[in-house]
């Protein structure tokens, strides 16, 4: 099955002469905001920026000038990105509830009796794939409350285990992600100072989303920096969606940091094509949002969700270039390159939902009959791409299957 590719029918011009006005809808992402973030995140020891790799072997490879990934399979030791939003938002939370500035939380606070004592007892809900509820759980277990993870069918038994060693209760349902996502909410209705922490948006609920969001503008700092210190000015920048709450801050950051670029990066949104929401709001061609139902299979779990973060999607509608449905094979393409570059390059263990940005370059680079997609996406030899690889081996047992044994997944099943 091959990759979806769609230009994006509205998205606004961006330059040097943009009106502040024109840039509204992603001011909460501007590099200002991202930067009192990290600040939150570099309180705490375990803190530290992500690698930027640079592949100069692949590069050549593949005929670009150059490819870098940001690996976050460093991230605090949990192996994905995920908890700079998770903790970044309950720290608002907690900071909200009692008055005070988030500014005044350093994770030492964070984590304080005297703070746990202040703020009394939450219980905090969830649905995720693993990543985003290992991060809320880990998060809540330092600050001393109870975490309640729903998971959908499919999840295998790794992902739960990684959660359920962060203190948190954590159940697989016979339901979608989406559905999961209804069941946190309405379980958390029921329980005294029952807490959401979802990374997707809905009409009522849109504070902890753009907090969670505000969180991952951490790593996309991290690499704003990375490439200034590198001398490299992105051509392209690919990143993966699933709700659509990641692309929406990176696209949002990246959007703020090169609005006075004379060539603003081309900004491309890759999903997996059995939940490619976005995908198909734009196919669409009328400016709503739309929504993918069923099982939504992939193995990409942390990219399975059929409806879009509406924060996320007003963002991605008018400053993303490209979208781009993605079969399972190309993520497989991706995680085998980044594990075994050329010589002399880093190897990058990058997961199922980690590896798609990486795998969509490399696909249409060298896949033959994806020409198109090569043509359509600008890149040639004078291309120097971006990919954030959002996760590790998060699955080990998945991740061997794919890399080591050549296995082959389609629609999430074994081929």
């Amino acid at each position: 099955m091959p990759a979806s590719l769609l230009l994006n029918p509205f998205r606004k011009v961006i330059g040097p002469n943009t009106a502040t006005a024109d840039l509204a809808d992603v001011a909460d992402f501007a590099p200002a905001v991202a930067q009192r973030v990290r600040a939150f995140h570099a309180t705490f020891s375990q803190y530290s920026p992500t690698p930027l790799v640079a592949l100069p072997g692949l590069a050549g490879e593949l005929d670009l000038k150059n490819v870098c990934v940001k690996d976050e399979s460093h991230r605090f030791g949990l192996n994905a990105f995920k908890v700079l939003g998770g903790s970044y938002s309950m720290a608002k939370f907690v900071a909200q509830r009692l008055g005070i500035d988030v500014s005044e939380l350093n994770y030492d606070k964070f984590v304080s009796p005297e703070l746990r004592e202040q703020f009394g007892q939450a219980t905090f809900f969830t649905a995720t794939d693993g990543n985003h509820g290992r991060g809320v759980a880990w998060a809540a277990a330092r600050l001393g409350q109870k975490a309640i993870i729903f998971m959908p069918k499919g999840t295998t038994q790794t992902r739960l285990e990684n959660i359920q060693k962060e203190g948190a209760q954590v159940t697989i349902e016979d339901l979608n992600y989406d559905d999961c996502v209804r069941k946190a909410v309405a379980e958390a209705a029921k329980v005294p100072n029952g807490v959401v922490v979802q990374d997707t948006a809905w009409d009522g609920y849109e504070d902890i989303p753009s907090w969670i969001m505000q969180g991952y503008g951490t790593m996309a700092s991290e690499a704003g920096d990375q490439l200034a210190d590198a001398g490299v000015m992105p051509t392209h920048i690919v990143v993966q969606a699933g709700v659509g709450s990641l692309a929406g801050a990176v696209v949002g950051y990246f959007t703020n940091l090169y609005k006075d670029a004379p060539q603003k990066p081309k900004l491309i949104v890759v999903e997996a094509q059995a939940a490619d929401c976005l995908y198909q709001g734009a196919l669409a061609n009328d400016g709503a949002p739309r929504k993918v139902g069923g099982d939504l299979p992939t193995i990409m779990a942390g990219l399975a969700c059929g409806e879009p973060n509406t924060i996320s999607w007003d963002i991605l509608r008018n400053h993303v270039d490209v979208f781009v449905s993605a079969p399972d094979w190309v993520t497989e393409l991706g995680m085998r390159m980044s594990a075994a570059p050329l010589k002399g390059d880093t190897p990058v263990v990058s997961g199922e939902s980690g590896a798609v940005p990486f795998g969509t370059v490399a696909a249409a680079m060298t896949v033959p009959g994806l020409e198109g997609l090569r043509k359509d996406l600008g890149l040639d030899e004078n291309s120097k791409v971006l990919c954030f690889s959002t996760e590790g081996d998060t699955d080990p047992i998945r991740y061997r299957e794919i890399v080591w044994q050549g296995r082959h997944f389609e629609d999430g099943h074994e081929i």
